[in-house]
């Protein structure tokens, strides 16, 4: 069961993408993720104008970006973790989580470079299963998630854990399992 919440919603409010009775989940500004329900908590001790902000009409305004679908929440990660590229926000842990989930797929790290065309070029760093082959092409053709943001794949065929890719951009990205996070840094 795959949960979510936060301490200003007493932990999990949310299993599998769907709000416990009592709880709503809504977006604003077209992906941000907000909260109400019975909760929720009354607000930041000492920081009332914090409170005022983030806990505005009975609701909660979380740091957390999501896709509403069928009534099924999709957290795609942090409003502030976002690469912009030709205007379009992209969620690299969002394109990172898809990427790892092909079967060939040992790996992926997802990174923005400087672009003069597009301010951002979003750059996959993909650790292949030992024998795997996949082309960009591939992955986008397995999840259509990966058809809208413009990617730039590189593969890998080395160990897990092999970041020697994203030293050579000299950027850090959003990791999926299992690479740690502070190879890229």
């Amino acid at each position: 069961v795959v949960t979510y919440g936060m301490s200003e919603t007493c932990g999990g409010c949310v299993y599998d993408g769907v709000p416990l009775d009592g709880v709503s989940v809504d977006l604003v500004g077209g992906d941000r993720i907000t909260i109400g329900g019975p909760v929720l908590a009354a607000g930041y001790r000492l920081r009332p104008e914090l409170s005022r902000r983030v806990f505005a009409g009975g609701r909660f305004v979380t740091g957390d970006t999501g896709r509403l679908a069928g009534g099924r929440l999709t957290v795609l990660g942090r409003a502030d973790d976002v690469l912009v590229t030709g205007g379009e926000k992209v969620a690299p842990a969002a394109v990172a989580d898809a990427l790892a989930e092909h079967p060939a797929v040992a790996e992926a790290a997802v990174v923005g470079v400087a672009d003069p065309d597009w301010g951002q070029r979003v750059v996959a760093v993909v650790v292949l299963r030992a024998g795997a082959g996949l082309t960009l092409a591939e992955a986008i053709a397995s999840d259509p998630f990966l058809s809208g943001p413009r990617i730039v794949m590189l593969t890998s065929a080395g160990q897990p854990g092999d970041a020697a890719r994203c030293r050579e951009l000299g950027v850090a990205g959003y990791l999926t399992k299992p690479i740690n996070r502070s190879e890229l840094r």
